[in-house]
């Protein structure tokens, strides 16, 4: 793994100036098509970054969108363990990240060599690994699986198989409750679903009649028990925009409610509460660590770029390649 001092030696490039007055959007579109490159933005991306986008997804779209893509360069605002599948997917083309500190919780909660020693204690168990890992892990994963797919894939593992699930333990709880599959759980979390409260949710519900709360299931099981619906982050989107409700609270990343309001601008949206009070966002700020002049810049500069060893790319790519095969007929 890269240390420290490494990864901010190669981000030498936010040093550099950005000439006084320049129209940075209309730069990065010119960039873009004079360098023959895409832009892949999460739904979790601010909302500027999600309007440059070339493809805006989740992780299942995004990384059909890296396999599929035919430009030189692909640019990926989202999270690290996001740039580095694609890189898993792309070798040949440069995939450039504005900001290498862009990290996750998740990512960090569970590493390759840890998962291999869990593995080790749990002889004949395979491993379903959420995508929210680094190259490390997923090289020793036998199923990687996104929120969108993750019950579609386990439900093609034989029932009698024993299923490590790393590292989201509320996922996995979630998910082994719908599958019906005692799962052996990883202990870890993501920082913005676990800082939830129900509390503050049920004082947003009550203060706003007839409102919904829907809920991304890395969320802990209360506020999944409360909420009208749970899904995936594309779920979430196609469920506002099709429900009758007029008013719903959010349990996930806030980036999303700029695409809710595009697709569903005549309903209310409301980021649920964390239990800060202090805080009245659900922000990841691994997420917003990616700005419009960090786009500019790795655009201009090309860098910083994610490389990858040769032989870690290819153990982590079958895993990967084994989850877009099995989650084909999923739109």
């Amino acid at each position: 793994m890269m240390n420290i001092e490494d990864t901010l030696a190669k981000r030498g490039y936010l040093n550099k100036e950005i000439p006084e007055g320049l129209d940075l959007k209309k730069e990065i579109n010119r960039l873009k098509e004079e360098k023959n490159a895409v832009i892949l933005a999460h739904y979790y991306q601010t909302a500027e970054i999600q309007e440059l986008s070339d493809f805006l997804g989740d992780s299942l779209q995004l990384a059909r969108a890296a396999q599929e893509t035919d430009a030189e360069i692909i640019v990926f605002c989202g999270v690290h363990f996001m740039a580095e599948a694609a890189k898993i997917i792309n070798p040949t083309k440069k995939v450039l990240l504005p900001d290498l500190l862009a990290g996750c919780s998740l990512a960090d909660a569970c590493s390759g060599e840890a998962l291999m020693e869990f593995k080790n204690q749990h002889p004949g168990a395979v491993v379903v690994t959420y995508i929210n890992c680094d190259a490390e892990t997923k090289a020793v994963s036998d199923y990687i699986v996104t929120s969108s797919n993750a019950e579609h894939i386990i439900a093609q593992i034989p029932k009698e198989q024993k299923i490590i699930f790393a590292p989201d333990k509320n996922l996995g709880a979630y998910l082994s409750k719908k599958t019906g599959r005692d799962m052996i759980l990883w202990d870890g979390s993501c920082i913005v679903h676990e800082a939830f409260s129900l509390e503050r949710i049920a004082q947003q519900l009550a203060e706003n009649p007839g409102a919904k709360l829907i809920a991304h299931p890395e969320s802990e099981p209360p506020v999944l028990e409360a909420a009208s619906f749970i899904g995936s982050t594309s779920a979430l989107l196609d469920f506002v925009e099709k429900d009758a409700a007029e008013t719903f609270v959010v349990a996930t990343e806030e980036g999303i409610l700029h695409e809710m309001k595009k697709r569903a601008p005549e309903k209310k949206l409301i980021p649920a509460f964390p239990e800060d009070y202090s805080c009245q966002c659900s922000e990841c700020m691994y997420m917003k660590r990616n700005t419009i002049e960090k786009l500019y810049l790795c655009l201009n500069y090309e860098k910083p770029e994610i490389i990858m060893e040769e032989e870690l790319r290819v153990q982590a790519l079958e895993p990967i390649e084994r989850m877009l095969k099995m989650s084909e007929k999923i739109k």
